[in-house]
């Protein structure tokens, strides 16, 4: 876990590198948070339904007008001879300006029954004869604001066309070359088809914007006097309410996301803080971890106060570590422990050898190499259970657990025993029943821990006294117990009997019978597996020990 200060530590990638900068985990969250509110608002731009009801509302109220001059033109300009209505220019020009003039951005003409323009609202005649043209009101200036919006729109426009209808047959007319106030149907004499249907009313409201942003709606209108048709009113008006009221909505619509936005970035800027900001201190930790920095407290403590998913990750990295520094300990003290453990038996032979060069007696030198064969049986029994220790954990994590019947397992440890037991060895009796006894495990290593616990019972047990290996299945465990009838275990040792080369043995072991790896294998194992291994002391009445007792329990397939 410790680098070498003289080759440094490599930095993780968390290690500084996003100090300064925005967190893409922040970037991500004020898109997503921004999106939504930023297509409201763009499809708000647009405000079509509305902008078409207002249309519809104009066009409507401008033919409503327009009716009533053709009405007023058609009783007050118009002489009857021989029973046919003439249209009375003389009389019609005045009356139509003075129609209009209480509406300021209106225009109205008058065409005749052969499409010739008779009457202009913004026409009179002055001095002499002189024809006059009155201007209309140019269109009001734009604010700031009201350009910086009505731009945006048209930009928008510009980006996604629409076709925009106004109601009713009405279409809007965005072309930039649209015509402003002098645009008149396509009359004429020659046009006699279209001149009739003009007369009947046939011809539709025209809506545009023009080049300069007027918004202009046209509609047309006959006049008749006895339901004789003797002209057609084309009324002009510029829908400067409808840009008003949309300009109005749009100006609401985007200061409301103006306002959502920014709530958007304080909220996304939270959420980074309580989200982002707290992986990457993990993050650090996680390096400081590998750097080899403070074994405990490499989390801050207000990541693992706190009660969300956080806490409980900020909890287990901190777990982990601890666990991770643990192992590291517990190698290092197994490094020690197997060195000192095998340095013993090695100093023992290096002794013999040395004595055995120096003595020439027979039974001497027997006595000598018999101690030599003992140690190196010891060491090798001590290297090949250092091995095994070592691999059990790899080999747990790597192998699928499988349903494992323990009974026959249990029974042919009854009989190998049986068949090679010695005088000195105890009785075993087997209590178990012969089926359902299924546990989720490696056979292999299931037999292992069976066999270190028989053979730690068998060599605590003294001759003529009795080993009970029994099972049951309770619940969803399988219990199997080993019982002897031993010195048992002191007290205040029934933890430690599962260490890594638990020293303490009783009087009369035979040299060399164990490792002090046994127990130590089995706990790992049975572990591993999910299960639990404890030890424990046989009593009687009084309180006496009998003997010891290992219980395992693995959890039913």
């Amino acid at each position: 876990m410790r680098q070498d200060p003289a080759r440094g530590v490599t930095p993780g990638p968390t290690g500084g590198r996003l100090r300064g900068r925005m967190s893409p985990l922040l970037k991500r969250i004020l898109l997503l948070n921004a999106l939504p509110p930023a297509l409201l608002a763009a499809a708000l731009l647009y405000l079509d339904q509305y902008q078409n009801g207002l249309l519809a509302a104009e066009v409507s109220a401008l033919r409503t007008q327009a009716r009533i001059y053709a009405g007023a033109i058609g009783e007050a300009a118009v002489r009857l001879e021989d029973d046919r209505a003439v249209l009375v220019p003389d009389i019609a020009r005045p009356l139509l300006r003075r129609l209009v003039e209480p509406s300021p951005a209106t225009q109205a003409r008058l065409f005749d029954n052969t499409g010739l323009v008779v009457a202009d609202s913004r026409v009179r005649e002055g001095p002499g004869g002189a024809v006059v043209t009155e201007p209309l009101p140019p269109p009001p200036p734009r604010g700031a604001l009201a350009g910086s919006v009505v731009g945006l729109y048209e930009r928008l426009l510009s980006a996604f066309p629409i076709a925009v209808s106004g109601g009713g047959g009405v279409v809007v007319d965005l072309a930039p070359d649209a015509p402003s106030f002098d645009w008149q149907p396509d009359l004429g004499p020659d046009r006699r088809e279209e001149l009739r249907l003009a007369l009947e009313g046939g011809v539709e409201p025209y809506v545009r914007r023009t080049a300069e942003g007027r918004l202009l709606i046209s509609v047309a209108e006959p006049a008749r006097r006895a339901n004789q048709g003797v002209g057609i009113v084309l009324l002009t008006r510029e829908a400067r309410d409808v840009d008003q009221r949309l300009l109005e909505i749009r100006i609401s619509v985007l200061g409301l996301f103006a306002i959502s936005l920014a709530l958007t970035v304080a909220l996304s800027v939270f959420l980074a803080r309580t989200l982002a900001a707290p992986i990457l201190e993990l993050a650090r930790a996680a390096s400081r971890m590998r750097a080899g920095e403070g074994r405990t407290g490499s989390v801050p403590s207000a990541l693992l106060a706190r009660g969300d998913e956080i806490g409980i990750l900020a909890r287990d990295l901190q777990a982990a570590a601890s666990a991770l520094w643990a192992r590291v300990d517990s190698n290092e003290r197994f490094a020690a422990d197997v060195a000192h453990e095998l340095k013993n038996p090695l100093t023992s032979v290096r002794s013999a050898i040395e004595t055995l060069r120096r003595i020439e007696k027979p039974e001497q030198r027997l006595r000598l190499l018999a101690i030599i064969a003992d140690d190196a049986v010891r060491m090798d029994r001590l290297i090949s259970d250092i091995a095994d220790s070592s691999r059990v954990d790899a080999e747990l994590s790597r192998t699928a657990v499988e349903p494992v019947d323990i009974a026959p397992i249990l029974a042919a440890l009854a009989e190998l025993h049986a068949a090679t037991m010695h005088e000195t060895d105890p009785e075993l009796k087997l209590e178990a029943p012969a089926e359902g006894l299924v546990v989720r495990g490696v056979e292999g290593r299931v037999v292992q821990v069976f066999r270190n616990m028989l053979g730690n019972a068998v060599s605590f047990s003294h001759a003529g006294s009795t080993v009970w290996l029994r099972a049951r299945l309770t619940g969803a465990v399988v219990e199997v117990a080993v019982e002897d009838e031993g010195p048992g275990i002191p007290e205040a040792n029934l933890e430690s009997i599962f260490d890594r080369f638990y020293s303490e043995r009783p009087r009369g072991e035979r040299f060399g019978q164990h490792s002090g790896l046994g127990l130590s294998i089995s706990r790992q194992i049975v572990e591993g597996l999910g299960g639990r291994i404890v030890a424990e002391n046989r009593r009687d009445e009084a309180g006496r020990v009998l003997g010891a007792r290992f219980v395992v329990r693995l959890p039913k397939a």
